[in-house]
């Protein structure tokens, strides 16, 4: 008679232990979902603050090279949206289909700001406001810096390698708006071939970007 409240007493305590243990897993995933859809909304919203900034500048000064920087910038941006979806369904699979998305997103970039270098080659038209130029490519330099930081540390703290390689490439734009930088100041020279050459070496190196990724 005493044998069976035991047992149940037993039986009992090693559900609870169970059910504390699947709850604390539950609960490790849920903060590493959080954690990353946090990193990846703070990138996109520098990101895309920095590219509507540089879509103005481009609108007052026609500068190609910098079209390619923002076109690139807004592709950053928008690789923000598969990662969120990636972290909030808390599916590693899905975080590899999100580094596949992030992948091809950067070569449609390369693809759109090539064609509008190329274009510009054949229909050459000097850039206007270079100061402002030479401001959107130090602003693009440090929007994408700071978007690096964000996904690179969220991507080690979480072992994300899609946040990772994201982070990477971000790093890498930051040089590549640098270049806008050198196209201003190359047209002030009076070389204004300049501007759509500069937009196919970032278009070159985009690609490259596209291939580490």
């Amino acid at each position: 008679a005493h044998a069976h409240p035991g047992h149940g007493h037993s039986h009992a305590h090693g559900h609870s232990h169970a059910h504390g243990h699947s709850h604390g897993l539950v609960d490790a995933s849920i903060k590493r979902s959080r954690a990353g859809l946090a990193a990846v909304g703070w990138s996109l919203l520098v990101l895309g603050l920095t590219a509507l900034a540089q879509t103005a500048v481009f609108v007052a000064s026609g500068s190609v090279a910098l079209l390619a920087d923002l076109i690139h910038n807004f592709g950053d941006a928008a690789t923000a949206f598969p990662l969120a979806i990636a972290f909030a369904l808390r599916s590693a699979r899905a975080e590899r289909w999100a580094g596949l998305a992030v992948v091809l997103a950067i070569l449609a970039s390369a693809c759109v700001a090539g064609y509008e270098a190329i274009l510009r080659l054949i229909d050459p038209r000097e850039p206007e406001y270079l100061g402002a130029l030479a401001a959107a490519g130090v602003l693009g330099f440090a929007g994408n810096w700071i978007a690096a930081r964000i996904r690179t540390r969220a991507g080690r703290r979480l072992a994300c390698v899609a946040l990772i390689a994201d982070g990477d490439h971000a790093r890498a734009d930051a040089y590549v708006s640098l270049a806008v930088v050198a196209s201003a100041a190359v047209v002030a020279l009076g070389l204004d071939l300049a501007d759509p050459i500069i937009g196919l070496a970032i278009t070159a190196v985009i690609l490259m970007i596209t291939w580490h990724s």
